[in-house]
């Protein structure tokens, strides 16, 4: 289970809001293991202003934490659900990266031990 924590900066947090953040967490729980309790995911809302830009610009910041480690990730866009979709693509790769690389070392690691045992004494003879 992660924990959510909503910050508005700038803006009003509203229910629609509030709900594609949760689906935002929705999309993360997948990468936390289910006996992980330590899992946070702070994402902070803005609107920001650019004095070389018209219009509304909107800031969606996430900084995750687990046993993985600390991911953060953050996204500029005119809109702010695309940037909360944004930020939300970004993490996941980089929990997913994550999460390959940390599989991939733990098969590499089985495959060097296996391969030691194959050249111990006790084993020769054996087919």
């Amino acid at each position: 289970m992660i924990k959510k924590i909503l910050k508005g900066t700038s803006i009003t947090l509203t229910p629609a809001i509030d709900a594609a953040v949760d689906k935002v967490v929705l999309a993360l729980e997948k990468f936390v293991e289910s006996d992980d309790t330590s899992a946070i995911a702070e994402i902070e809302v803005a609107r920001t202003t650019n004095h070389h830009r018209s219009g509304e610009i909107f800031r969606a910041e996430i900084n995750f934490h687990s046993r993985l480690g600390s991911f953060r990730a953050e996204a500029e866009k005119e809109d702010l659900y695309v940037a909360i979709n944004a930020a939300k693509d970004e993490l996941s790769e980089s929990l997913r990266s994550k999460k390959t690389k940390r599989i991939d070392f733990i098969r590499r690691s089985g495959l060097k031990v296996k391969n030691m045992l194959r050249g111990l004494p006790w084993r020769k003879g054996r087919k």
